[in-house]
Parts: structure tokens; C-alpha cells; sequence
């Protein structure tokens, strides 16, 4: 592939998957939007409701929320929302009376994600859950399956999957242009204030749980396969911080795939870093780099003479946006979402399989 094929490739898959936003930003919705209730109000949500302000086949109509009287007022003002389409988690069940209540978009901590989802379900709702999908294999199961009793859809919101320049480097791979793929490296750090997610009962393990995803489902994203073999360390350094009395600090893992891909990662709560993400072959590689951002992904890179160089837009939760946008189409078209529950049931599979690697198995 010449850089000029690339250039095409490039604006060719950007321009497809701004098709379906740029159509519904710029023609009359043949028919009302989907209605989401946002189920739980912290940063997630709330940047989700922000992604989907502006859209024509997206509406947020319902709010979940342990404060009614101060984030149910702010937000059902910010977005239109009626009184009567403010829930507490009490009161959640009664969303089966609304129908302006499509689905669900569950933003909670990862602990209630099951509970949520199954309730959502049993209410007639399709489901729309934040990653990752649950906090065991089991819990995958049990949603997959209550979703499926109901006839309601299921999507995790793997939000890097719907931005353009993932798509790019999708392609890219698939093309040929790096030869045959032989290793991933990936990694995503943070240093992270104290909060739920450093608790068991509600975040379900360490910086795996949340961060370690996204180098884990990027890689199972690429390669289109399962990993069949492991390795890891799970580390605190620093055994005095009160971030680490239940949770790891840091995860470093390796997997091997069928095919004979390799891949190395690590992340953690306790250490600055950049997301990254490269991809090697044969014939070349490329980088992502910042990998799991919200916007800004530079990918770049090189095959022999030919070199790789893309930066997507700037724009904070547009990822947000497609993946709202596309469990919308698939609601109104029945189809089937691209990251069905089944794709989280895969992650949490292989995260279990990397906490036993490490010798510290998931309660």
C-alpha cells in the first residue's frame, strides 16, 4: 500500500463512520430519537449526556440517581427531563411505565453493573453498559442471559472500537500493508486519587479492572482472536499508600494468541505514563499514541519506504457519541450491536485467566 492508498484508506473509513452522525446532524430524523435514561451521574454520564446533547437520533429522557433533589434537579434541567423521569435506585423499576424510555446507559461502578443491567432488562429496556461489563465471567452470563430472555440488546461501551483512527488502524492491519502480525505493546497508566475504585465491593479489583481494559480489548479488537496463554505480576510498590489496602497497584501481563501473536501490557494506579498502543509485523508497524484518549489519537508509523502518519479530531467524547449513535441504529434497525455483551464476557474471561496468571484469583 502507497502512502496515497493510505491517505484514501483514511479518509474513506473516517468519512464512514462520521457518515451516520453527520446524516442525522444534517436531515430530519425519519423517526424519533432513541430515548436513554442515564443510569447513575458521575463523570462517565455525565459525559455521555454532554456527547449526545446535540444529537438527532440520541435523547437523553430519564435520569437514575441517588440525589434527586440536587443532581436529578441540575441535570433534568440541563437536558428537559420532567420530574417524573427523575428515578432513584428505589424507585428504578418503575422505568417499565415510561415509554419514552428506550434504554438504558448504565454508568455505575462496576460492582452494579449485573444488577442493573438485569433490572433494566426485566423493565423492557435495551441495555447500554459501560465496561467492563461486570466484575466476573458469571456476572457476564447472567446479563447476557436476561437480555436475551427479555429480547431487550445488550452493548458494552467500548468506546475505542467506533473512533475513526482505531478504525484506520483496523483496516491498516487488515490491508497487509505490516506483513504478517507478529506482537502488541500496550499500556495505559495513571496515578489515581483514592475513590471506588480502589475497593473490592464496588470496583471488583485494581487498575486491570479499569484501566487494564483498554490495552486488553484493543488487542483482542486487532488480532480478532482469544488469547490462550498467559502470564502476569501484580505489584504495590508502595504498601503504605491507603489506594492499595485492597487493590494492586500495577499489572504487568502477557498473552499468547492461536496464531502465535504475542502481546505485552501493563497498567497501573501509581504511576505517570502515556497510553500507548503499537502494533508489529513483519513488513512494519504502527503506533497509537495517545491510544485511549478521547480524541487526538495520533497514529503513525512505517513499511519500508511507505510511512504512516494520521491525527484524528481534538474533540472530547465524540467516541461517546458514535457508539451512543450506532446501539441507537442497531435498536431501530434490529441488529445486533458491534460489541455485544458476549465481547465484554470475553474480556472478563481473560481477565480472570490474567489475575490467576498472577496468582491472585478473582474472589
Amino acid at each position: 500500500m502507497n502512502r496515497r492508498d493510505f491517505a484514501k484508506l483514511s479518509t474513506l473509513t473516517a468519512a464512514s463512520l462520521r457518515l451516520p452522525h453527520a446524516l442525522a446532524q444534517n436531515a430530519a430524523p425519519l423517526q424519533k430519537p432513541i430515548g436513554f435514561a442515564a443510569v447513575g451521574i458521575g463523570g462517565i454520564s455525565t459525559a455521555f449526556m454532554d456527547s449526545v446533547a446535540n444529537s438527532k437520533t440520541v435523547k437523553i429522557v430519564a435520569l437514575v440517581t441517588g440525589h434527586p433533589d440536587t443532581k436529578g434537579v441540575q441535570f433534568s434541567q440541563m437536558y428537559g427531563i420532567p420530574k417524573s423521569s427523575v428515578y432513584t435506585y428505589e424507585t428504578f423499576d418503575q422505568i417499565r411505565n415510561n415509554p419514552e424510555i428506550d434504554a438504558i446507559y448504565i454508568g455505575l461502578p462496576n460492582s452494579m453493573h449485573c444488577e442493573y443491567t438485569v433490572r433494566g432488562a426485566q423493565a423492557g429496556k435495551h441495555v447500554l453498559c459501560e465496561k467492563p461489563m461486570a466484575i466476573s465471567s458469571a456476572e457476564c452470563r447472567t446479563m447476557i442471559d436476561a437480555c436475551r430472555k427479555a429480547d431487550r440488546k445488550l452493548m458494552i461501551a467500548y468506546r475505542m472500537q467506533y473512533d475513526p483512527i482505531w478504525q484506520q488502524a483496523f483496516d491498516l492491519i487488515r490491508s497487509g500493508a505490516l506483513g504478517k502480525i507478529q506482537s502488541f505493546r500496550g499500556c495505559m497508566l495513571q496515578s489515581q486519587a483514592n475513590g471506588w475504585r480502589q475497593t473490592k465491593q464496588y470496583g471488583g479489583g485494581g487498575p486491570m479492572m479499569d484501566v487494564g481494559i483498554y490495552p486488553l480489548n484493543g488487542i483482542r479488537y486487532f488480532t480478532q482472536e482469544e488469547p490462550s496463554e498467559f502470564t502476569a505480576v501484580l505489584a504495590t510498590r508502595d504498601k503504605d499508600d491507603p489506594r492499595f489496602k485492597e487493590v494492586e497497584q500495577s499489572v504487568e501481563w502477557t498473552m499468547k494468541f492461536p496464531s502465535g501473536i504475542i502481546a505485552s501490557c501493563g497498567c497501573s494506579y501509581g504511576q505517570f505514563g502515556p497510553t500507548t498502543l503499537s502494533i508489529h509485523g513483519d513488513q512494519g508497524y504502527i503506533a497509537l499514541n495517545p491510544a485511549f484518549g478521547g480524541g487526538g489519537i495520533q497514529l503513525s508509523g512505517s513499511a519500508g519506504s511507505q510511512r504512516f502518519d494520521q491525527t484524528g479530531t481534538g474533540k472530547g467524547h465524540f467516541q461517546l457519541a458514535l457508539e451512543g449513535e450506532h446501539f441507537a441504529s442497531c435498536i431501530r434497525n434490529n441488529n445486533q450491536p458491534k460489541s455485544p455483551g458476549e465481547e465484554g464476557l470475553k474480556d472478563l474471561i481473560a481477565i480472570e485467566r490474567i489475575y490467576q496468571a498472577g496468582g491472585s484469583p478473582i474472589a
